[in-house]
């Protein structure tokens, strides 16, 4: 073998062991990048999770806003990418508990009682205005001492949350869209799915609980998103009760 031989021997043996560990890399990296994902969502290999349906607002119990279903396709993509399965259950017949499987609900309280279980349960700082009647605080977020008013159209609040009710390392987490109205749930399940890896960062796998404002939905619909705040202290706090008026003493005339 002479010299040009070997030296071209050589550089495919080179050439080969480059792109085999090229790819070794890669695979390495995707491979963690997966498992982190994974971690976060409270998703395995193969395991279950639920997709709680809220009900259209004003609608029958079997119907869901047009918003809603995109937020659920953008959650079953999700689930997917973790090589994850999902069961879809409406919110009144999700009677379980959580922890065992990861549960992703979409929709406020007036459309979604089991988000509204949530509330009460875990978040016991928030307050979301449910009544069917118009005015000026209808749909409003009531979060600590903080009042945050829905704007149709304009400015409108969503809350989106991940929370673990215990800390056993094996337990899933329950994941909440809880907006003003459907394209609020939308535009914070992509808030997730485009920023879940600055979140995992930021977070770990613990709980918390973020302020989403919707801007101007009219025109740009479910993509500007603004982080208002990260209200997890306030939402976990329970609210003080009200302090009682005192009555008036009554004057009488003599």
């Amino acid at each position: 073998m002479n010299d040009d031989v070997r030296n071209i021997v050589l550089g495919v043996i080179a050439a080969g062991v480059s792109a085999a560990l090229g790819w070794l890399a890669r695979t390495y990296l995707w491979k963690r990048k997966l498992r982190r994902k994974q971690a976060f969502f409270g998703l395995p290999d193969n395991s279950e999770s639920l997709l709680v349906v809220n009900r259209k607002a004003g609608g029958t119990e079997m119907s869901v806003a047009r918003h809603d279903v995109f937020a659920l396709l953008e959650l079953a993509a999700l689930i997917k990418d973790c090589n994850a399965h999902t069961q879809v259950v409406g919110h009144d017949t999700a009677r379980q508990g959580f922890g065992e499987r990861t549960e992703f609900c979409v929709g406020g309280p007036s459309s979604n009682s089991r988000m509204a279980a949530h509330l009460t349960s875990l978040l016991p700082g928030i307050r979301v205005n449910v009544d069917s009647e118009p005015g000026p605080d209808r749909g409003s977020f009531l979060i600590g001492s903080e009042h945050y008013r829905w704007e149709p159209g304009s400015n409108e609040y969503v809350l989106l949350a991940r929370l673990t009710a215990g800390q056993r390392r094996e337990e899933r987490p329950v994941f909440l869209f809880c907006g003003q109205q459907s394209i609020t749930n939308q535009a914070a399940t992509r808030y997730l799915a485009r920023h879940h890896e600055r979140l995992a960062r930021k977070h770990g796998n613990g709980s918390f609980v973020l302020l989403l404002k919707v801007v101007n939905s009219q025109a740009y619909g479910p993509d500007v998103v603004e982080l208002v705040a990260d209200v997890t202290r306030a939402a976990q706090a329970p609210l003080p009760e009200p302090t009682p008026t005192a009555p008036r003493p009554s004057h009488r005339s003599s």
